[in-house]
């Protein structure tokens, strides 16, 4: 499939909404979840795709999560008039996004995003859109399967509550790999597989976080990350979000700095020719 080179205008905000969207950092405190999405361990926030998705694309433009979880990426298309397509492994989260709809095509996979050519040629009889831009975030490393502390953390309280801290147990679940470099390959070969997908110039942005293990030990996953898919995309900024809402933990008192972490870093990559 072509991929077409053209200079097109990135997406329809005026000056003023541009220079505001270029600020490096900005909070988003996501909405209380439905009930119906509680299940989920780390759902994706409506609002922070919407800000992404206006500045890098237009109405009408097709968008890819290729780790659609519950369908924050649809949903969020969906109400600003983009179309999208999502890929998620876990048919019990797809099931959520089913009901998904609105004025544009909105569309949920359900499959392994390292198969992702496949699956959408097959899904779109052979005629796959041309993507104007990926957004995701996906998984942490095996982070979730992992209690760290001894606080009531939120991983405690989903345990209590009898929800889900974890994806799965599938063997294909990137979340269960246990080392950290292989982990960092499996991702990296999605987004090398997602290339020829994507329009010249087209941007991606991946959102993830640098973690703690369980050994004290720092994970710059979001860093690493940047670095392996540089390889194949030009790595062009970050953003962060943060989150002012998140209430704190008393991490490694008194004798241990531990931080409360409350920012992603939003990777912002671009397709070259």
């Amino acid at each position: 499939m072509a991929r077409k080179t053209h200079n097109r205008r990135l997406n329809d905000l005026d000056g003023k909404d541009w220079v505001k969207s270029t600020k490096s950092w900005f909070v988003i405190n996501p909405r209380p979840r439905p009930r119906e999405r509680l299940d989920h361990p780390a759902k994706f926030p409506e609002e922070l795709v919407k800000r992404l998705t206006r500045f890098f694309t237009k109405p009408g433009d097709w968008v890819l999560d290729p780790f659609a979880g519950t369908g924050s990426t649809q949903r969020a298309c969906s109400d600003i008039s983009r179309n999208c397509v999502g890929i998620e492994l876990n048919p019990a989260f797809v099931e959520q996004t089913e009901a998904v709809s609105g004025d544009v095509q909105i569309h949920t996979i359900v499959g392994d995003s390292r198969d992702a050519r496949s699956l959408l040629e097959h899904y779109f009889d052979g005629d796959i859109p041309e993507l104007q831009y990926i957004i995701t975030s996906p998984p942490y490393f095996d982070m979730l399967r992992k209690s760290r502390g001894g606080n009531e953390s939120t991983h405690k309280q989903r345990e209590t509550a009898g929800l889900k801290q974890y994806y799965s147990d599938d063997e294909a679940d990137l979340g269960n790999i246990t080392e950290y470099d292989q982990y960092l390959e499996a991702i990296g070969e999605i987004f090398d597989g997602l290339h020829p997908l994507l329009a010249d110039r087209a941007y991606l942005t991946v959102v993830a976080q640098n973690m703690r293990d369980v050994d004290g030990t720092l994970r710059p996953i979001a860093w690493d990350l940047a670095r392996r898919l540089s390889q194949r995309y030009e790595l062009r900024q970050e953003m962060i979000w943060c989150q002012d809402n998140k209430r704190l933990g008393c991490w490694g008192y008194p004798s241990t700095y531990v931080s409360n972490v409350h920012h992603h870093y939003c990777l912002v990559l671009q397709r070259e020719s």
